[in-house]
């Protein structure tokens, strides 16, 4: 019997189902059908030049301006432009390898990712990607050949969490080699000091770069649930591990880990910076709603 597709708004069941290319095309193929259950109820009158979204349509014809003044997805026939540049920038550290119930914060970044370059490589935007833990460790530039969609996929298929790093540093060495005017979507837990990382981000506004930044994080992260005497990890120095007592910590950390959020969210939207704080146990479609929202309030 055929295998049925899993259910995508299952982040975890959907890693385990295939390789980034087919999980990217069901997402975004899944998310633009869901959003016109009933797409043969007639056609638009107000715009003469399009018509209204089917499926089986090309995404890539798909006109984004006139989404964001009606809430539905039209076809603009005569469409031969790139819209934009974008560099996805995946963080690879030890500490995105983090998993507890759900997959890990780092295969949830890299199926995002690859889900957001096909969208994008679907609508004509060029897209490249900068990977990095220590220092950049892949990259290629923007285009817009359907090969980079391949190229995307395979290079995140590849990459594996690496070691400890300061997030701000290698942003900003990563971003001082872009020359021309990009969106960069940053995908990462964001663990570092919040002054160097927005420092960093603030560098890349002031470049006159587009910035969206995507904080992954682990629901155990959110919670702290644990209860009996737990032996904690370091996963950006391996040999680091300390043995506490949940009890006496979880107050004073989620405490501080709250005022980080709260801190980084209020100074990204400051900047400017689209900031979405996504759980690895949340569906992906948040994270492609908020980015089409950006993308029409961009235009």
């Amino acid at each position: 019997m055929p295998t049925s597709p899993p259910p995508l708004e299952d982040p975890t069941a959907l890693a385990k189902f295939g390789r980034l290319e087919v999980v990217a095309k069901l997402l975004v193929e899944g998310y633009i059908i869901g959003q016109h259950k009933s797409p043969y109820k007639g056609s638009s009158i107000e715009f003469v030049e399009h018509r209204q979204y089917y499926a089986g349509d090309e995404i890539r014809h798909i006109d984004w301006r006139a989404y964001g003044k009606t809430g539905k997805y039209y076809i603009k026939e005569y469409e031969d432009e790139t819209n934009l540049r974008c560099y996805l920038v995946v963080d690879c550290s030890g500490s995105m390898a983090y998993a507890g119930k759900t997959l890990s914060k780092f295969d949830f970044a890299r199926q995002l990712a690859a889900t957001l370059g096909y969208l994008m490589l679907s609508q004509r935007d060029a897209v490249g990607m900068i990977a990095f833990d220590t220092q950049v460790r892949d990259r290629f530039e923007p285009a817009t050949s359907p090969r980079n969609f391949q190229l995307l996929a395979s290079k995140l298929e590849n990459c594996k969490p690496g070691g400890e790093t300061s997030l701000a540093q290698v942003m900003e060495q990563a971003m001082s080699t872009i020359k021309r005017r990009s969106l960069v979507i940053v995908l990462s837990d964001c663990f570092d000091q919040v002054e160097s990382l927005l420092a960093a981000l603030k560098r890349i506004r002031h470049a006159r770069h587009e910035v969206m930044l995507m904080q992954i994080v682990a629901p155990e992260e959110e919670e702290f649930p644990f209860h009996n005497p737990t032996q904690f990890r370091n996963f950006e120095r391996s040999n680091h591990r300390l043995l506490v007592d949940p009890h006496r910590l979880r107050k004073l950390y989620l405490k501080q880990y709250r005022e980080f959020c709260e801190e980084l969210a209020r100074r990204c939207g400051g900047l400017g910076i689209d900031h979405l704080k996504l759980r690895t146990s949340e569906p992906y479609q948040k994270a492609l709603g908020a980015f089409l929202d950006a993308r029409t309030r961009g235009k």
